[in-house]
This record gives structure tokens, sequence and C-alpha cells, in this order.
């Protein structure tokens, strides 16, 4: 029971902690942050930014809030100068919705300058769905690669209710609006309703890569099915190009992309350094709770 109660308890938990180890550290290099940017920026060559034709864009971690992964991906389509992306993976997947959104958007940028997908890690079920319209998908040789799938999960909180006394009052209009309540065990009706989901979406998803990638439908539990690949095993079945390392991957978009003089495009070190902090702890509790439908 005392897990079950540690994991109701989760996300304040996890915010609370996130503040004690992180928000000193965040406020001092915020304060040096503004010190040295002035200084830092007078310093920079503005012919620097017009002739930066590459760009670099990363998925990192569960894909929930793709807001700013979003807006650089349409920055890159938007802007002339840019020649190529390099899309730098490293994602077990994550919602289903997002995930779908990431693959139409590079759909979109590939169709208008190239786009190579790089696996530093893992590229598995929604993070794979966002990058199977690139030019091309690279691996590390020990990246994970697949998991094509899709689940629903939810917890039955009904004994630990039980156990503190607690009940829930519903009104409701529609059969199935209860489906995927955590307040008791589903029914089978409910499970039915919910099972339907799963397998038009794994139906939309395994129809996109088998598109995308060339490879027949109808042979889909070789290449997906959940099936968990390494690099050498992934590009045997089709789900990807080739297998090296980040280097590699940066010479294709280089040659792919026909620039004389690659000059990468620049990120701001302290935004990505809280990006990553936030996110680590808002996609920790964002996962762990609720029943949402998943890419994973």
């Amino acid at each position: 029971m005392f897990e079950m109660i540690k994991k109701l308890f989760y996300p304040i938990i996890a915010i609370l902690d996130f503040i004690t180890k992180y928000f000193k550290t965040i406020v001092f290099l915020t304060i040096v942050y503004f010190f040295v940017a002035s200084s830092e920026d007078s310093a920079l060559n503005s012919s620097e930014f017009e002739n930066t034709n590459l760009q670099k864009i990363e998925l990192l971690g569960p894909i929930l809030n793709i807001e700013k992964t979003m807006a650089e991906i349409n920055e890159a389509k938007k802007n002339k100068n840019i020649k190529g992306v390099l899309l730098l993976v490293n994602s077990p997947g994550g919602a289903v919705a997002p995930s779908v959104e990431l693959a139409y958007a590079i759909k979109e940028l590939a169709e208008l300058k190239p786009v190579v997908a790089y696996a530093s890690g893992v590229m598995a079920s929604g993070s794979y769905y966002a990058s199977i319209w690139a030019n091309k998908i690279i691996a590390n040789p020990g990246a994970m690669i697949g998991s094509i799938g899709v689940i629903f999960q939810g917890t039955n909180l009904e004994e630990l209710m039980d156990t503190l006394g607690v009940k829930t009052q519903t009104v409701k209009a529609g059969r199935y609006k209860e489906a995927g309540t955590p307040t008791r065990e589903w029914n089978s009706y409910e499970k039915e309703e919910l099972e339907k989901v799963i397998a038009d979406t794994y139906d939309m998803f395994i129809s996109d890569v088998s598109s995308a990638r060339k490879l027949k439908k109808e042979e889909h539990t070789e290449y997906a099915d959940a099936h968990i690949f390494t690099s050498n095993q992934a590009k045997k079945v089709g789900l990807i190009d080739e297998v090296s390392t980040l280097t590699y991957a940066k010479s294709e978009i280089e040659k792919l992309s026909g620039v004389k003089t690659p000059v990468w495009k620049k990120e701001d070190k302290l935004d990505k350094f809280i990006d990553r902090m936030i996110s680590e702890v808002v996609s920790g509790f964002s996962v762990n709770m609720g029943g949402t439908l998943k890419a994973y």
C-alpha cells in the first residue's frame, strides 16, 4: 500500500525535489547569463548568422509537450538560409497525438529541405514515428530502435480507496463515459471500446511506417508488433538506413544539403539547460500518472 500512496503523491514529490535540487542553480545561472550575454552578443559577427545554413533539432525524453520542437521545425521551414536539418533523437516515445504531429511536421519539412534523423540512444515508438519521413535515418551502433505499438494504461485504485474509506460519486450520460476510470476494474465492454481505439491507432501507425519506409504493411509483424531492435537488426528489417556515428550523420546532412561551407546554427546553452531540467520533472510524473493513449 505504501507504494500506491507514493505513486499517488509522486507529482508533488517530484516538483519539490526539482525545486530543492535545481532552483538555486537556475537562479545563479540566470544571473550569470544576463551579465555575460550582452558581452557575448556584441562579440558575435552578424555575418555568422547570415551564413548559418544547417540546423540541429533535438527530440529528447518522453514526447508530451512539443511546442518548442514544433517552433524549431517551423523556423527551419521558413528560414531560407537553412539548407538542411539534423533531427537528433533520444526518446522512448510518448503520447500519440504529439508524436503524429511531429511526424507530419517533419514530413512537410523534408519536402522543402533534406532531413537526417539520428538515433543517439533510443528511437522507439512515438519518437520513431516522428522520424519516419526523414530523408535518411541513421542510428548509433548501440541505439535501440522500434517498439512500434500503442498502449493505454490506467491505475486501479479501488483497493486503496477502500482502505482509506474513499468513494466516488458519478453522474454520467453515455455507456462508455467511464472507460479507463482509475476508481474500479474496467468492465468487459469498456475494455472492448478501448481496444477498438488501440487497434485503429496501431493501424494508422503501421500504415504510415510502411508508406514512409517503403515496407509491406502485410508484413508488419516483422518490423512492428512492438519488436525492439538493435541498430543492426533495425537496418535488416528496413526501419533505418545506416548504422554509424553522429559525425557521419552530420556529414550526411551536409552532403544532402549541398552546402559548400557548413555553418551550424548555435543553440542557447542556458535555455537548453533549463528546458531539460524542467522537462525531466514534468515528463516524469506525466508519464507515471493518468490514463492516456501512448506510443511507448
